[in-house]
């Protein structure tokens, strides 16, 4: 085993890595080790100077800073991993800084554009049933696509309105369900899963017309398509609604501290930037007060 799959094993059994956590340090790894080899330098005896030759080389490629400061991220990691055990004496990127990053406010939807997706799916048959639940989960708890596409049926507690995910780092949290989603999961669960379980049943919550796990690319494509059903503009993604959860319980009146544990951020500081959008009632205030508002 190379010090790459190393390094990568132990993000996993230490941290609890995501695999798309691994899949991303993985990709950063090999582009780093092959710009190494380009260069003709050693990959354990890599100077602060050469690093930021290769940061350089990434905005030249086109790279933002978003992107630039992941790589070096990816780059701290694996060499505080070398450090750790033995197999080099230096850390290349412990004095070097990070890209400055621009502040950006997730995009969210607003309550009635939410509304018009949900209810523009057709709810005529069973994949219909299947994609109306989902998205009403997905909105109802703040959940990320990952998290929700892996719950289980044992997961679910309708009848005292919760589900417990597993979040980043294999942290379970619960989160409280609201009774629409409720009413939705229930119906999928009644009339529409067993249609796609009679031959095999993964024991996953949301599953294709063959019984095995949704993806995350059909959940991408579902959410998609009935955004254009919706005449919504905007790039909609299954963040979008997590981003659009967090809001609007900010904005009617919800504890940051709650929302922060509904949505499983470790810091705080993730959640706050949540207190940055332009609430409906700031927003209102604004337009009748300010003489240059219309």
């Amino acid at each position: 085993m190379d010090s790459t799959q190393q390094f990568l094993a132990t993000l996993q059994t230490e941290r609890g890595a995501s695999l798309n956590t691994l899949s991303a340090y993985r990709r950063d790894l090999l582009r780093f080790q092959a710009f190494v080899a380009q260069q003709g330098w050693k990959l354990f005896r890599v100077k602060p100077e050469q690093l930021s030759r290769y940061l350089l080389h990434l905005r030249r490629e086109g790279l933002g800073s978003r992107s630039v400061a992941r790589h070096l991220s990816s780059l701290r990691g694996f060499y505080r991993f070398l450090v750790r055990d033995g197999l080099t004496q230096r850390d290349p990127t412990e004095h070097l800084e990070s890209p400055r990053l621009e502040r950006r406010l997730p995009r969210t939807l607003s309550v009635e554009e939410v509304g018009a997706l949900l209810d523009c799916i057709p709810v005529d048959h069973p994949v219909g049933v299947r994609d109306r639940a989902l998205l009403e989960l997905l909105y109802a708890t703040g959940m990320r696509a990952t998290e929700c596409l892996t719950l289980r049926l044992e997961d679910l507690n309708l009848t005292a309105g919760y589900v417990v995910c597993m979040g980043k780092g294999s942290r379970q949290r619960l989160v409280p369900v609201g009774s629409q989603a409720i009413q939705w999961v229930r119906q999928y669960l009644q009339s529409a899963r067993p249609t796609s379980v009679r031959r095999t049943d993964s024991g996953y919550l949301f599953v294709n017309r063959r019984g095995r796990p949704l993806t995350r690319q059909a959940l991408w494509v579902i959410i998609r398509r009935d955004a254009q059903r919706a005449r919504i503009r905007a790039m909609v993604s299954p963040h979008t609604l997590r981003h659009s959860f967090a809001s609007h319980l900010l904005e009617r009146g919800a504890d940051l501290r709650s929302v922060q544990a509904m949505l499983g951020h470790a810091d705080i500081s993730t959640t706050q930037i949540y207190t940055h959008l332009p609430s409906r009632a700031l927003t209102q205030m604004y337009r009748r007060f300010h003489p240059r508002a219309r």
